[in-house]
């Protein structure tokens, strides 16, 4: 068996906060990974109706974010190819760039009960070695009822005890729209990067 395991940790990252990071620390140590994939989402379909940071923007804070830990890597598998990006299809290129890798997605609690309405989620299943599920204190998370709706979903998950944080990406926008304090929920180099580039600021 294949003793290299990489984590595939997607998102907008707009920006990417310490609670990223500590969650990803924490799939990473938890499950043992090799690598952890920062997959940059370009256009998510579920915030079309949403202003999103243009790319070369987060592209650039993500770098800055993961640059001090070596076993964080940027992964560009959404935004060399062009959408619709299905997790399936993000998986499936993965696995064929590391055929020895064990592929670990790692998702949130909201998404794990939301799985069975993704894009053929029978075969995110088969292609996965194993869902890294964040969970958050008090998830109440009903592996029973996934089970009878996703076979074998319950042999696939390995939950990820992470603390509480309760940082967002959206309300640190806000925060910086409004002037408000936001300089600790950030990476030092994501939050000169804001300012540098005079980011999230409605009067810019």
């Amino acid at each position: 068996m294949s003793n290299v395991r990489i984590g595939i940790f997607g998102g907008t990252f707009d920006p990417p906060h310490l609670g990223h990071l500590i969650l990803a620390s924490e799939a990473w140590d938890q499950l043992a990974l090799s690598r952890l994939l920062w997959v940059l989402t370009p256009i998510p379909p579920h915030k079309l109706d949403q202003a999103i940071t243009p790319l070369t923007h987060r592209l650039e804070m993500v770098q800055r974010a993961i640059a001090e830990t070596p076993a964080f890597e940027l992964s560009r598998v959404e935004i060399d190819r062009p959408g619709p990006h299905y997790m399936l299809d993000t998986l499936t290129l993965i696995s064929r760039q590391n055929p020895n890798a064990e592929i670990i997605p790692l998702i949130g609690g909201d998404s794990l009960h939301d799985l069975p309405n993704w894009h053929r989620p029978a075969d995110i299943l088969s292609v996965c070695h194993y869902l890294g599920v964040m969970r958050r204190p008090n998830d109440a998370i009903n592996l029973a009822t996934l089970e009878t709706i996703l076979p074998g979903i319950t042999n696939k998950v390995r939950f990820i005890e992470a603390p509480l944080l309760d940082i967002s990406s959206s309300e640190i926008r806000q925060r910086i729209a409004a002037n408000r304090p936001y300089r600790y929920y950030l990476p030092h180099g994501v939050f000169e990067y804001i300012l540098e580039h005079n980011l999230y600021h409605l009067n810019k």
